[in-house]
């Protein structure tokens, strides 16, 4: 499966823009129960006005507010993103840690925002256990746990840690682009095979195509046409 995966997604990265640490982890903050999409609609508007920590510790509140309402529950995520100013102010002499145990403590910052910043920011090995890769490595039978941070490490268990990051990226692109919650793409599922919920989506090639999502759509269903033509 994890072959399948690289085969399907090749090139991936962290589907937030950012160019600086701190970027990624307001964006990170921002996409909170919000699509990457949006979040990169607002954030160069954001990043323009707001470029140290300092910056974000000391801002209008309702302005703040209005340049991030886009992304929905914008009262709570400008309590944490001036939150997190504050604090990289007062703790890390306004920088973003590349530590673990301190990018917990940040306001805003979860042990799941943490893995995404130490991986993309920092090149630390990290496995970000979002919806989707939860629901996903379930749906598979890699492990029956609920817990995000249980899954974790019983998902690293069973894969090389230098190959942490990108199993991350391709499981939640798998998620957005083919193993949908509800009505997966069953029949155009390069896992098709290795998969012990095959049948919980369409089935036939036909239908399941119009599932599929994103850039790699093509891609993706050029893929299983080689593998039916291989047949």
């Amino acid at each position: 499966m994890l072959r399948g995966l690289e085969v399907a997604f090749p090139e991936v990265r962290c589907e937030l823009d950012f160019t600086t640490p701190l970027d990624l982890a307001v964006a990170v903050i921002l996409s909170a129960q919000c699509t990457d999409k949006r979040v990169n609609e607002v954030t160069p508007a954001l990043f323009a006005r707001y470029r140290t920590a300092a910056d974000y510790a000391g801002a209008d509140r309702a302005e703040l507010e209005e340049l991030i309402r886009p992304t929905g529950f914008y009262r709570n995520k400008a309590t944490s993103i001036t939150g997190l100013g504050a604090a990289l102010v007062e703790r890390h002499g306004g920088e973003v840690p590349g530590k673990l145990k301190d990018l917990v403590l940040l306001p805003g910052v979860g042990r799941k925002t943490a893995n995404v910043i130490l991986g993309e920011a920092f090149g630390v090995p990290g496995i970000t256990v979002d919806t989707h890769f939860g629901r996903l490595v379930r749906r598979w039978g890699w492990t029956e746990l609920e817990d995000p941070v249980k899954v974790e490490h019983a998902i690293g268990e069973l894969i090389p840690r230098k190959d942490w990051i990108s199993l991350s990226h391709r499981v939640i692109f798998h998620g957005r682009r083919v193993c949908h919650a509800r009505k997966p793409a069953c029949g155009v599922c390069v896992l098709a095979k290795d998969c012990p919920s095959f049948g919980a989506g369409p089935t036939t090639p036909a239908e399941a195509a119009k599932l599929v999502r994103g850039p790699e759509t093509e891609h993706l269903l050029s893929l299983v046409a080689e593998g039916e033509a291989g047949r």
